[in-house]
């Protein structure tokens, strides 16, 4: 191996840089370390690993972790305020933003995060954490730029105060985005607005249970629920209560099915015409009760609760 060789291997292996200075760097370009090696096969390689890992469950240990995966997954307009345990700074994450920003910095100096964003990585939890952690250095009335995730940043577990509630709170439409103070001298931004809300199906979370949302699509008004327990273990007691035909929530409604998303399972029933959210309430209660005790029940299956699962196991649907 010539001097030059020696020296560019010393370099891939020895020199640290500053993630700062990756944002732009494309990966067929130089390696800013001076290897000689394009960035994708230098140091890259770390962003392009942290890209490649998939966590399976990334809220976990969060309160309010199956609202968190609605508001990421099916909540069209909500807000969720955490608060930073180092400086007790309160962030809003929110369900989407305008342009599908990651995040933004407002004039006021509050920080709003987008959880409805492209995934940089396979684990939406440590995404969260770098676009945090990138808007505290960002200039107040800016949007945040988060570049390319780092293998070792921090997650969201690591950045809020896991002993307090996560408030969350579902909104009718959009109007929250703007302030009260805005200037819109050319009615672009009224526009706009009047766009986001028309496309946002109607949502209701319901006060009697965690984590269920009425929702109107169309004509058509569903409930889906996300449960904090593992996927077998919601499909063993669905397909018990499915078997005994207690699968229902109010006459005439239907489980059709689930969602699988963030490593948790959410079940839909679609609902009859008419069916208003406060009418689910007490129905959803009495049906968590019933839920909980075939939760409970470690008895293997008989024949018609195998069917019953196998029937909803195949009418799942996995966000990803």
């Amino acid at each position: 191996m010539g001097k030059k060789s020696r020296q560019r291997a010393k370099n891939t292996t020895t020199v640290t840089l500053d993630p700062a200075d990756l944002v732009d760097v494309g990966p067929r370009e130089p390696c800013p370390c001076g290897s000689g090696k394009r960035f994708k096969q230098c140091h890259g390689k770390e962003i392009a690993a942290a890209a490649d890992t998939w966590v399976v469950r990334p809220f976990e240990g969060l309160p309010s972790e199956c609202d968190l995966i609605a508001f990421r997954e099916i909540v069209p307009s909500g807000t969720a305020q955490v608060e930073l345990k180092d400086s007790g700074k309160v962030v809003n994450l929110v369900t989407l933003l305008p342009m599908a920003m990651p995040g933004l910095v407002r004039d006021d100096e509050t920080i709003w995060i987008g959880l409805q964003t492209h995934a940089s990585s396979g684990d939406p939890s440590r995404d969260l954490g770098h676009a945090i952690t990138a808007a505290l250095a960002t200039e107040p009335g800016n949007p945040i730029q988060v570049g390319d995730l780092m293998k070792d940043g921090p997650r969201l577990q690591d950045l809020i105060d896991t002993s307090k509630p996560i408030e969350v709170k579902v909104h009718e439409g959009f109007d929250f985005w703007v302030s009260e103070n805005v200037e819109d001298p050319t009615g672009e931004v009224a526009a706009g607005l009047e766009r986001a809300n028309a496309a946002a199906a109607p949502t209701v979370r319901l006060e009697s249970v965690d984590a269920a949302y009425w929702t109107q699509i169309g004509d058509r008004i569903y409930l889906r629920w996300v449960l904090p327990h593992t996927e077998d273990t919601v499909l063993d007691a669905l397909a018990r209560l499915h078997a005994a035909g207690q699968s229902q929530l109010v006459a005439d409604s239907r489980l059709i099915g689930s969602f699988r998303a963030l490593g948790v399972l959410a079940p839909v029933w679609e609902l009859p015409t008419g069916t208003e959210a406060a009418d689910v309430e007490k129905p959803a209660a009495d049906f968590a009760a019933a839920l909980d005790k075939a939760l409970a029940t470690t008895t293997p299956l008989t024949t018609e609760e195998r069917a019953a699962r196998a029937g909803l196991a195949s009418r799942q649907l996995t966000i990803r």
